[in-house]
């Protein structure tokens, strides 16, 4: 543990001081002897990996655990948070400490305008009546940066891009203008360039407001650019903490050590030109009839194009990326080649070429699933979780043949898990556990056994780490790479992960506003760019790595 400097000048007390934290559940501690603390005006970043216990001491300082067992201090304005009664608890959440979350979608209520959720706590919490709660929740829209506030502030989360979910968020938090703010993977769901919006958007937060930061997060290049201080949290344990320059030049701990190697390693074959094409696509098209504004009635409808004349060919054994921010159009051009989506264009798998949407029925779809399969951004939504390992995993062989006796069918699924690094002896009952047992990178293994149990020529994946933390991301990385090595796999890899491009991918597609505007090899276009959007874009990932 890093040793802060002696000095002699007076320091003041600390907004937050945690001292010999523990917190249980059943008897068993998560997080174990946890000290640390926070000045105020502060910028204070929490890493781990997943489990490290990160979140859950977040969530301790509020009281907002559940059945957990708290012992130890938790010092702010000279109480003890983890004794005071809930209503003290009460004023000091929201007023004091507030927090944002790193998925709005789920923290935000999807019944409520984004102005009349942030309304409802100045009302709540600062006694404003309706005209003048409304006014200050515009306001705020407008301080985080998001355009039309007064129209934003009648909208409801789904209407909002997940940036400007994230703004309204942070809106929200601010209200009754806190002392700290608890920003919990405030950015782990979003690209690069919101990514860099969104720290820009706290720290200039910051600066004008005073208040102190807790940002929980996995993601390193981020503490770098944005934090003060840095405490690390290995299996509930703080490890080391130091300022962010002085960790990340000299590590102390073997963990954080090991925390600041894991970046994605480039172990995929070689690029082969001649290599036969399995995937191709030529002008294809995906439209969605819109609400013109202002007008009623059934036939009265714009056109959003969502994609538009997307041509793209990938290789035998090869790993096409597609890269772009969101809204780019990247995952609706990868539903338009699962069938997922209704699309204009032609469709090349293989020898078999499809005219859409003509062409495009229960059949050929039915053709098309077995060459290609899909591995979805979060397993814990794409997989069952009323279905065991077995029946998951073997459902789509069931499928494709029924005739296949239940026990070849186990020993083809038991096979493949371990194939993808999951075997009985590691996990003793293998086939009857659920989702929920597994961790998140041990479910993206299922999920990729899923995909492949069908025997598929090409992999669509569709965002495969960006919810992992770094460790655990190089790992599922690693899988992949030596899936393609061993079975001559060909991927289409959607992401906004410019490092994840880099390890995996052999040849790029850049995406805006639903056109390929820059395609090449990857290193050729990573490198040297030739349009200003893929520019921007490589600036940004540069300036978070």
């Amino acid at each position: 543990m890093r040793e802060q400097a002696q000095s002699p000048v007076a320091v003041p007390a600390p907004l937050l001081q945690v001292n010999h934290l523990h917190v249980g559940f059943g008897g068993q501690d998560v997080v174990k002897d946890l000290s640390f603390c926070i000045q105020a005006g502060e910028k204070l970043a929490l890493v781990g990996e997943s489990g490290s216990g990160k979140t859950i001491t977040a969530l301790s300082l509020l009281r907002l655990v559940g059945e957990a067992q708290l012992r130890g201090e938790a010092l702010m304005g000279g109480r003890n948070l983890l004794q005071i009664s809930e209503r003290e608890m009460q004023a000091v959440r929201g007023d004091e400490i507030a927090v944002i979350f790193q998925e709005p979608m789920t923290a935000l209520n999807p019944l409520m305008t984004m102005g009349a959720q942030i309304a409802e706590v100045l009302q709540l919490k600062q006694g404003l009546d309706d005209k003048a709660a409304w006014e200050q929740a515009v306001q705020l829209l407008a301080t985080t940066g998001i355009p039309e506030p007064q129209r934003r502030a009648g909208s409801y989360p789904h209407q909002l891009s997940g940036g400007q979910r994230q703004r309204a968020m942070i809106a929200m938090a601010l209200a009754c203008r806190p002392k700290l703010l608890i920003a919990d993977e405030p950015t782990t769901a979003l690209d690069v360039s919101l990514r860099g919006q969104i720290l820009e958007l706290l720290s200039d937060l910051q600066r004008q407001t005073g208040m102190a930061v807790l940002m929980i997060t996995h993601d390193l290049p981020l503490v770098r650019h944005f934090a003060d201080r840095v405490a690390v949290m290995e299996k509930g344990r703080l490890v080391e903490q130091g300022a962010v320059a002085e960790v990340f030049a000299a590590p102390q701990h073997a963990y954080t050590q090991k925390l600041l190697a894991s970046t994605p390693q480039r172990q995929v074959v070689a690029r082969q030109p001649e290599a036969p094409t399995v995937l191709q696509t030529r002008d294809l098209q995906v439209a969605y009839a819109t609400p013109l504004p202002g007008i009623a009635g059934w036939f009265r409808k714009g056109r959003f194009d969502a994609v538009r004349g997307a041509s793209l060919a990938l290789g035998r054994g090869q790993t096409l990326g597609v890269i772009g921010e969101s809204g780019s159009g990247k995952s609706t051009l990868a539903q338009a080649i699962l069938g997922l989506l209704p699309s204009q264009g032609e469709l090349r798998i293989g020898q078999e070429t499809w005219q859409l949407p003509a062409q495009r029925n229960s059949a050929a779809n039915q053709q098309l699933r077995r060459k290609v399969q899909v591995v979805f951004q979060d397993p814990f939504s794409s997989l069952s979780p009323r279905m065991t390992v077995q029946e998951m995993v073997g459902e789509g062989l069931q499928l494709a043949q029924p005739q296949l006796a239940p026990a070849d069918l186990q020993q083809q699924v038991l096979a493949l898990l371990q194939e993808v690094g999951m075997t009985e002896a590691q996990f003793p009952g293998l086939l009857e556990r659920y989702p929920h047992e597994f961790s998140g990178g041990q479910r993206q293994r299922l999920a990729i056994a899923r995909a492949l149990i069908v025997d598929p020529e090409i992999l669509v994946l569709d965002e495969p780490t960006s919810a992992l933390d770094v460790t655990i991301q190089q790992q599922v990385l690693a899988l992949l790479q030596r899936l393609q090595r061993e079975r001559g796999l060909s991927y289409v890899l959607i992401t906004h992960d410019v490092a994840v491009i880099r390890a995996m991918a052999h040849e790029v597609l850049v995406m805006k506003d639903g056109e390929v505007v820059e395609s090449g090899e990857v290193m050729q276009v990573l490198d040297a760019p030739r349009q200003a959007y893929t520019q921007r874009l490589m600036a940004a990932s540069l300036e978070l790595g």
